[in-house]
């Protein structure tokens, strides 16, 4: 849901979170996360290894940022739009000296093709 269009007063299912869909709230599931409160506590990193672990691959680290988005809503922020996050998922990922941070700093459009740069390509 786009953060304007949150409503806390009427935060029910996944897709009433900022910032989740349908394909966000299937991400979610997978996770174990069934409803909002579920997030409640969790780290949104973990989350992102957890998934990617799931899936086998490395998903755009902006997915990262969508995790941060809503479980800091949970914990009482604002909803905010994803990409107010991408900054600090950075700095976390550098402070880290995360290869996933080198990546994403120098080549933006790296993530678009994830397999074929890991040599996994078709």
């Amino acid at each position: 849901m786009h953060p304007d269009k949150v409503d806390r007063a009427r935060l029910r299912q996944l897709t009433d979170l900022p910032n989740i869909g349908p394909a966000g709230a299937a991400d979610l599931l997978r996770l174990g996360i069934r409803t909002p409160e579920d997030l409640l506590g969790r780290d949104p990193y973990a989350l992102y290894e957890t998934l990617c672990a799931l899936d086998n691959r490395r998903h755009d680290p902006c997915v990262i940022d969508v995790f941060i988005a809503i479980t800091r809503f949970m914990e009482g922020d604002a909803a905010r739009p994803w990409w107010a996050y991408t900054a600090e998922r950075k700095r976390h990922l550098h402070a880290q000296n995360d290869p996933l941070d080198r990546r994403d700093l120098h080549n933006p459009h790296a993530h678009v093709n994830m397999q074929h740069a890991a040599g996994n390509a078709p």
